[in-house]
């Protein structure tokens, strides 16, 4: 890759951000002769002998089920073949660039891709344990874990990459795999490399958002779902485009209730549900649906003080008693108080 390069007071830094971007975000069939180029690359570079074999995984779900049924890869050697030479890069520009210098050039270039991508990065981890071992937080769960986080990232290696040179220089095989493939383990006979995704969508903040269908999936099958950042079961999203009131009154998760208000709209929803606002003040607006053969129902509309990553502000519902009086009374109520205590910290 040729990199552009600015002096900014003296100091240069990459400026070719974008192109480390485009590598974290690929949802394209890994180049796989480049990659395993790449990994033979760095084990040279640490001083190790290459890999006897290079297996590929059709996703890091598929890469840890993998890892496991090897008989004798040996041992890990990722502190020699990334965490070390990634820290003497480090200190190197650092003493070169000064304490100053380098948060200035951080800022500029891996900094700028860091949080999107870590998120992305923990994202998969979390999914990859709950789709092995369930809700299990045992032995079996710790191991997928300490597997996960043995992995060197490949594509999603580009933000602190972004940092450094890379051609030519002791990070060079890193890069080539960052800019080839996924996520790859490197042991002493073997590494295991995994392929890309094949689809990846985001929203105007970098989260993972899709309503029909999965937001990251891999070419074995792993996927994740997600509406606007937040994980849903794939079954609930193909039920969105069938919703009724009922049904939205009928869901006991309330992150999954505000996704179907969200979805079928607020105003339709309370239009559509016979409702009518019946106190409002500093907290929230309280509606009531009188339900035929039932107890009314009483929601708190109330907007979070906390901004989104776009800087929209989430609406929120939340289901109180039917002796619910007030907007403050059922706020308070989700909070186990009285209205008389109840005493919300505001922006100003």
């Amino acid at each position: 890759m040729t990199t552009t390069r600015t002096q900014a007071g003296g100091v240069s830094h990459d400026t070719g951000v974008q192109a480390w971007r485009g590598w974290a975000a690929a949802a394209v069939a890994a180049d796989r002769a480049a990659a395993e180029a790449g990994v033979r690359l760095a084990y040279r570079q640490a001083g190790l002998a290459e890999p006897e074999v290079v297996v590929w995984a059709g996703s890091p779900r598929e890469a840890v089920k993998l890892i496991k049924g090897l008989e004798d890869p040996g041992p890990s050697v990722r502190e020699a073949v990334r965490s070390a030479p990634w820290a003497r890069e480090r200190r190197r520009m650092h003493e070169e660039l000064g304490a100053a210098g380098w948060a200035a050039h951080w800022a500029a270039t891996g900094g700028r891709l860091w949080e999107s991508t870590q998120a992305l990065v923990n994202r998969i981890r979390t999914g990859v344990v709950e789709d092995l071992v369930g809700e299990d937080t045992g032995q079996a769960a710790t191991a997928v874990r300490l597997t996960l986080l043995d992995a060197v990232l490949g594509q999603h290696d580009a933000p602190w990459l972004a940092a450094f040179p890379t051609d030519g220089g002791p990070l060079e095989g890193l890069a080539a795999v960052c800019r080839s493939a996924g996520w790859w383990w490197p042991f002493t006979r073997v590494a295991v490399v995994c392929e890309r995704p094949v689809a990846l969508h985001r929203d105007e903040a970098g989260r993972l958002d899709r309503g029909d269908g999965p937001a990251l999936a891999y070419p074995d099958g792993f996927a994740l779902h997600a509406w606007r950042g937040m994980p849903v079961p794939a079954g609930f999203l193909a039920e969105l485009p069938t919703l009724a009131p009922e049904r939205i009154r009928a869901e006991e998760n309330a992150e999954l209730r505000r996704v179907m208000l969200e979805y079928y709209g607020y105003d339709r929803y309370l239009a559509d549900s016979g409702a009518h606002p019946v106190h409002r003040d500093e907290t929230g607006t309280l509606w009531r649906i009188d339900l035929a053969d039932d107890e009314a129902v009483l929601m708190v509309e109330v907007l979070n003080s906390t901004p989104e990553p776009d800087g929209t502000r989430r609406t929120y519902w939340l289901r109180v008693p039917p002796s619910t009086r007030t907007a403050r009374e059922g706020v308070a109520w989700t909070f186990g108080l009285g209205a008389e205590v109840y005493a919300p910290v505001r922006e100003t």
